[in-house]
């Protein structure tokens, strides 16, 4: 394993905000000292989950700053530097401050549809001037491009830092390709929370999770349980998760999670910013529910 700090279950942190729109940071140091005292093994910062789109630069610096104090190297911490725009994300890696920062996420350029050639060449350009390890993200149905088993087995044989991918196609074939054709130390995460489980029993090593954020300790049970080789117990714990995890996405990410975690009390609000919007009442209802009987058939 390349990086043995980013085993287990990882969260893709959202970012909270108050009514009017502003980042909630009391929210935010309540959810993850909630994640930390419930097992969590590393965070997520400035993914699709935290609404990078939407923030502005001096925002997204605001928020991964603020991460770093709570946290203070309780956990390790990802960071997610991706874009479209090759020379514009070498750069802000030039210019960005790792200090206590483990590692990158870096989505699959998107909107372009580049090449698998162009895709390599992005890469591998990132990965010459990367201070930090990183993880590939690839996650077709956001970016509209796959990025092929031959494409990351390359990456993983040329680039040492590249240490693992974040694999959310949702297609289990690919994922047994890139287990026997990558090299041994290649990580391979889940990005999907309901492939955690088979995508662990195939050989990962875990998962950058969303509904993990609303069930940590449940999640982080199936995780390590799995790792531990007691697959009745994961077993138990995956169909457990499976009874909600659909409703956490049907109106879209994060706008399901932040619903969850309002209704959990740990954030003020639901508030997402446009073009998103809040979950729906008949949903949020459903959601609501099968979190509080799940939560109940743990006690």
């Amino acid at each position: 394993m390349r990086n043995k700090n980013l085993k287990g279950t990882g969260v893709a942190l959202i970012t909270p905000f108050n009514r009017d729109n502003s980042i909630d940071f009391d929210s935010l140091k309540k959810l993850i000292n909630h994640l930390i005292k419930n097992q969590i093994d590393y965070l997520v910062v400035m993914g699709t989950t935290g609404e990078s789109a939407v923030l502005t630069f001096d925002e997204q610096n605001e928020v991964i700053n603020y991460v770093k104090k709570i946290v203070n190297n309780r956990l390790p911490i990802i960071v997610g530097i991706g874009g479209n725009d090759t020379i514009q994300v070498v750069n802000k890696i030039k210019s960005f401050d790792f200090n206590g920062i483990e590692a990158i996420l870096s989505v699959c350029p998107y909107y372009n549809k580049p090449s698998q050639s162009g895709i390599f060449a992005h890469y591998s350009k990132l990965s010459k001037v990367s201070p930090v390890d990183i993880i590939l993200y690839n996650v077709p149905s956001r970016t509209s491009v796959n990025m092929s088993v031959e494409t990351v087995v390359s990456l993983a044989e040329n680039c040492q830092n590249i240490v693992g991918i974040k694999e959310a196609s949702g297609n289990i074939e690919q994922c047994m390709d890139l287990f026997s054709s990558c090299p041994d130390d290649f990580m391979i995460i889940s990005g999907d929370d309901k492939m955690t489980f088979p995508i662990m029993l195939l050989g990962g090593v875990g998962v950058i999770s969303v509904q993990a954020m609303a069930l940590p300790s449940l999640f982080s049970k199936m995780v390590q349980s799995t790792l531990s080789g007691n697959i009745d117990l994961a077993r138990k714990c995956h169909y457990e998760l499976l009874k909600s995890v659909d409703l956490f996405y049907v109106n879209g990410n994060p706008s399901g999670i932040k619903e969850a975690l309002y209704q959990l009390k740990i954030c003020s609000s639901n508030q997402v910013r446009l073009p998103l919007v809040p979950m729906n009442a008949q949903y949020a209802s459903k959601l609501n529910f099968q979190i509080q009987n799940t939560l109940s058939n743990k006690k």
